[in-house]
């Protein structure tokens, strides 16, 4: 949109008309009238209602989500859309800041999801693919212990038996810790 200066409605539409000609072009028969754009208001009501039963049971929340944002643009980008901390589109500097956004507690209704595949006749690998998506681990939490802070950090392992050969451990740089870890010197090249 920002590109052509048109709708992002209207783009779509044009999209879609073109997807059906070149399927019909190579000879692809489909029935037609099963067919959804999820950026219909129709598709979108049921989208919002199925949100709001996550909602009512607990499982929709917000929470600040560490992004990439580009102001000159005035958008999120994916880590793709990034080259050398710049936008790939137009070449101008992304910052990485919290945004509050909804996010979905889906680790805490993995078991209910992991059970529903056995009763779903996919094939195997969507199956699979599903369980890896759904993405349940099991093994420990372990508590480190700092030389700098009264704070410890606490980590989850699937292979807790490997942690007599631990040395370090890395944290990410909008982990909380780290602003109690870091010294002056080194805030710098944590930030960049």
């Amino acid at each position: 949109a920002i590109q052509t200066g048109t709708h992002p409605a209207l783009t779509t539409q044009e999209n879609i008309q073109n997807f059906k000609r070149q399927l019909r072009s190579l000879g692809f028969a489909f029935d037609w009238d099963r067919e959804l754009a999820t950026t219909d208001d129709d598709y979108v009501k049921w989208t919002q209602f199925i949100f709001l039963k996550f909602l009512e049971q607990g499982l929709a929340e917000q929470r600040e989500i560490p992004v990439n944002w580009c102001p000159e643009l005035g958008t999120v980008l994916a880590n793709e859309e990034i080259i050398d901390g710049k936008s790939e589109r137009g070449g101008y500097p992304v910052v990485r800041t919290p945004l509050r956004q909804w996010v979905l507690k889906i680790t805490e209704y993995a078991d209910p999801l992991l059970d529903g595949l056995n009763n779903l006749e996919w094939p195997t690998g969507t199956k699979v693919s599903q369980t890896e998506w759904i993405g349940k681990s099991f093994g420990a939490s372990i508590i480190f212990e700092t030389l700098k802070s009264a704070e410890n950090i606490q980590v989850f392992t699937t292979r807790p038996d490997t942690l007599f050969g631990v040395t370090h451990l890395v944290l990410a740089p909008e982990h909380p810790a780290v602003s109690m870890l870091c010294g002056a010197d080194q805030r710098a090249e944590v930030d960049t």
